[in-house]
């Protein structure tokens, strides 16, 4: 577990991916864990069989669906609401690429195997004929794929989401336009030769313009031509395009915001002829409500942070608790994002002239919550249900303070550290809690950016779009923050992390507790001793002091 939470910034890639196959202490609250509850929408199922296809519905029917970064954690969420909230489309052909010595066949296979799909299976048990794997890579020209892969998606496809991405924040700059700005140039390429394409989504992130403030929902100017910059990391080596990264980069923080941005702009030069729209969410967490409460698969951002939390590893973060946390529920980012290809599709059929690029700020700016909020939550709901590899008691701090942050640093993760791999070094065995924690350390340097800011977003396109929707769509792909109720998401989120995340079973808990409760008083007693120690030096100096006077 302590390997996957130090992925930096809790971030890696994730490039879709693939001949082509069918793929045949406070006890307040004590949660069940035996299940997470799926959520009451309406079963779509009946809606279709009854005939009484909703707006989306009709527009998904008999439609083939061009996804890629179906392999990733939105990706996922996409392929399982997609089939099951709107069955009767045709086939989802999902880009994958080869990984670690399997081919495409075992994982798209494997894909399905998630706890997630499990509701998908019960309503629709036969929806496997419905998924055509594609092999290509989003880090190769063309997206990797054959000349007879691409036709066959020319022919065969009306909607597209690009969903791919590195959002690893540190990825080298060669390998994020690759992949971030190359890749959806590519898109734009595929969708113009496209016969019956209705809407392309190309999802970016509420971040992208992050040095601007407010972020409206717009296009903004960046520093480099896309086109110009795929050209300019492809002649260089890869030494030279290190050593010139921070220049280019200028006042964006990352590689990740920057090539994100540039990708707005190839969508801006090279789609303004097809229906494509925008969709940039904010840092998308666990589930909400379906098709499993508290679902999650990866450890970036405030997951990360709430694990290491949570497992005692991590004691303090750089950040302003007072400032809003935008953070949103994967389920509802995806019913979002559904809903925005219909809305684009809609808003191209009205106006064919019409070169209009439409972009949705997905955020949670009508429902926001700060960061000490998040904290606050976490701890309540998490200390009842403890990892049983936890390696301290939880004492955790959002800081403010730089200079205290780094005190803080330095006496209660570098000093402990130390010392148990010292004490490792003399038991014959290698030491390795301060190589963690240098992962730790870049893992908070790469958030600290974000959690000592606050934004101002407008989000007028996503309202717009929940006024569209009738009262159906919008019980069945549910996308309004303002029905979030953040303290009953943080039960199942902090439940979430255990079961899915950490892949703690349930019947660990009882043991957990017990182990827990112990951590609890060694942790209260080095405080005592610390607090002793710290007064017998006080004691000490003050005497010496007198008696130098005196």
């Amino acid at each position: 577990m302590v390997e996957v939470l130090m992925e930096s910034g809790g971030q890696e890639v994730v490039v879709p991916e693939t001949g082509v196959s069918r793929a045949t202490m406070p006890s307040e609250y004590t949660p069940k864990l035996d299940t997470l509850p799926a959520t009451d929408i309406s079963n779509s199922t009946q809606m279709i069989s009854a005939g009484e296809l909703t707006p989306i519905q009709e527009f998904y029917a008999g439609q083939s669906i061009f996804i890629t970064g179906g392999t990733g954690f939105m990706g996922k969420l996409l392929v399982e609401k997609l089939l099951r909230s709107c069955s009767n489309l045709a086939f989802i052909y999902l880009l994958v690429r080869p990984k670690k010595g399997k081919d495409v066949h075992q994982r798209t296979e494997e894909l399905f195997d998630d706890p997630l799909f499990a509701k998908l299976k019960e309503e629709h048990p036969k929806f496997r004929h419905q998924i055509i794997s594609v092999s290509g890579d989003c880090s190769l020209p063309g997206l990797g794929m054959s000349p007879a892969e691409r036709a066959l998606l020319v022919r065969e496809v009306s909607i597209v989401f690009h969903v791919a991405a590195t959002v690893r924040f540190d990825e080298k700059l060669k390998l994020a336009v690759s992949i971030n700005v190359q890749s959806p140039r590519d898109i734009m390429s595929l969708c113009k030769e496209m016969p019956k394409l209705k809407a392309c989504i190309h999802v970016s992130t509420a971040y992208a313009n992050c040095v601007y403030n407010p972020i409206e929902e717009k296009f903004y100017d960046v520093p480099i031509d896309g086109i110009k910059l795929i050209s300019l990391v492809e002649c260089m080596d890869d030494k030279l395009v290190d050593d010139i990264s921070r220049p280019l980069l200028g006042k964006w923080p990352n590689t990740y915001t920057f090539t994100k941005a540039v990708a707005e702009n190839i969508i801006r030069k090279e789609g303004a002829d097809i229906p494509v729209g925008i969709f940039r969410p904010a840092v998308v967490i666990s589930t909400y409500q379906e098709p499993i409460r508290g679902w999650i698969d990866n450890m970036y951002g405030p997951t990360g942070v709430a694990a290491g939390a949570g497992t005692g590893l991590l004691r303090t973060i750089h950040c302003d608790g007072s400032m809003k946390a935008n953070v949103v529920p994967g389920d509802m980012t995806v019913n979002t994002l559904i809903a925005s290809a219909w809305d684009v599709a809609n808003i191209k059929n009205n106006n064919k002239n019409s070169n209009e690029i439409p972009i949705y700020n997905y955020v949670a700016k009508d429902n926001p919550i700060t960061w000490d909020g998040l904290k606050e939550l976490g701890a309540k709901y998490g200390l009842d249900i403890p990892p049983s590899r936890a390696v301290w008691y939880y004492s955790f701090r959002n800081t403010k303070s730089r200079l205290l942050h780094l005190f803080y640093v330095y006496f209660l993760h570098l000093l402990p550290a130390l010392l148990v791999d010292t004490v490792t070094i003399c038991l014959g065995k290698e030491p390795r809690m301060l190589k963690v924690y240098k992962k730790i350390h870049k893992f908070m340097d790469v958030l600290n950016y974000f959690t000592t800011k606050e934004w101002s977003f407008t989000n007028g396109a996503v309202h717009a779009l929940v006024d569209k929707l009738d009262n159906r769509d919008r019980t069945l792909f549910n996308m309004d923050m303002r029905d979030v109720v953040w303290d009953t998401y943080f039960q199942n989120y902090m439940r979430g992390i255990r079961l899915y995340l950490i892949k703690d079973p349930i019947d660990t808990l009882p043991q957990a507790r017990v182990r827990w409760q112990r951590m609890y008083w060694l942790h209260q007693g080095l405080k005592v001793i610390l607090a002793y120690g710290f007064l017998r030096i006080c004691w000490f100096a003050l005497n010496t002091f007198i008696s130098i006077i005196w």
